[in-house]
């Protein structure tokens, strides 16, 4: 199909972030080849629910969004992972070619999907995601195919580039593209996952299918720093993706173990669980954070995807 024929449908999944889902509405009005957006909103009690509703009664004109948005308030979270398996189904029932994927954290530059439907030969990609405050410098770091070196800066993914890109490499639900296509044959995001490798786990199963993937190094997501996304181990030669919150560890141990068992096979995810055991009993001592760990890996292999539920506030 002809890229000027291809209906996008942009994707947005928010929870209790109305000032940020406000300005990135205001600038997908800037995006051309916009057909509509769907926001999907994770049951916020911060007013998104009103403001969406409000929407329907908008006038167009310079000081309101142009393109058609819809909202979805879901009655319970169901956190990204839920969200994304919403709103990629409500945009192939509504007819959509390609699936423009984001939260709403990320601002994508007036240009982004313009740069990104250039590349007429993928299944799924999107732009660099980098910091908003730093734009040299990448939110969340890639590791360059073909080796193990993990770049952060915006200037090495450019060195690295190929005719532009970066093949086999994307970062989901940040600005990524989906054809219809390619949801056809891989399905929807795992909505049990909650939060925390859903994203992951789509690319894997798109990789296995042979979808085509690439990142676009000229297209641009300006993104919040989110800090370090690992904790050095073992004397520094590794990391260790530790978080603060109970809600978010307990997701990554559990999703991530079943993404390493179903993807990479149970020598690599028991390597994860000795790596978490080692984690928590030497560089980061926490009984209770290493037995919510092997809870969470528990239900991971046991296929039960409700213990997150008790850490939710």
């Amino acid at each position: 199909m002809p890229a000027d024929d291809r209906r996008v449908i942009a994707v947005v999944v928010t929870f209790n972030r109305l000032a940020m889902l406000q300005e990135l509405v205001e600038r997908l009005d800037q995006v051309p080849g916009l057909a509509e957006v769907l926001v999907v909103d994770n049951a916020s009690t911060d007013g998104t629910g009103e403001w969406l509703a409000g929407l329907d009664d908008r006038d167009a004109g310079a000081d309101h969004p142009t393109v058609p948005v819809l909202g979805r308030t879901l009655a319970t979270n169901s956190g990204g992972a839920g969200g994304f398996h919403d709103g990629l189904a409500w945009a192939m029932e509504r007819g959509a070619d390609l699936a423009w994927l984001m939260d709403d954290d990320g601002l994508p530059d007036p240009d982004c999907l313009t740069t990104l439907l250039a590349e007429d030969d993928l299944d799924f990609w999107g732009p660099l995601v980098v910091d908003r405050e730093a734009l040299g410098r990448l939110v969340f770091p890639i590791r360059l195919p073909g080796g193990t070196r993990v770049v952060h800066e915006l200037a090495d993914v450019v060195a690295a580039a190929r005719d532009g890109r970066i093949d086999g490499i994307v970062i989901p639900f940040n600005g990524v593209l989906v054809t219809r296509d390619l949801v056809d044959r891989i399905g929807l995001p795992r909505s049990e996952f909650f939060i925390w490798g859903d994203d992951h786990e789509y690319r894997l199963r798109a990789e296995a299918a042979g979808a085509r993937i690439a990142t676009v190094v000229g297209a641009q997501v300006r993104h919040p720093a989110v800090g370090s996304l690992g904790t050095p181990m073992a004397f520094s030669r590794t990391t260790y993706n530790h978080s603060p919150s109970d809600l978010k560890h307990y997701c990554m141990a559990r999703n991530n173990l079943v993404n390493l068992r179903d993807y990479k096979g149970w020598p690599h995810a028991l390597a994860f669980v000795a790596k978490t055991a080692w984690f928590y009993t030497f560089t980061k001592p926490s009984a209770h954070r290493l037995g919510l760990s092997l809870r969470a890996m528990y239900a991971g292999v046991r296929g039960d995807f409700t213990g997150h539920e008790r850490y939710l506030r």
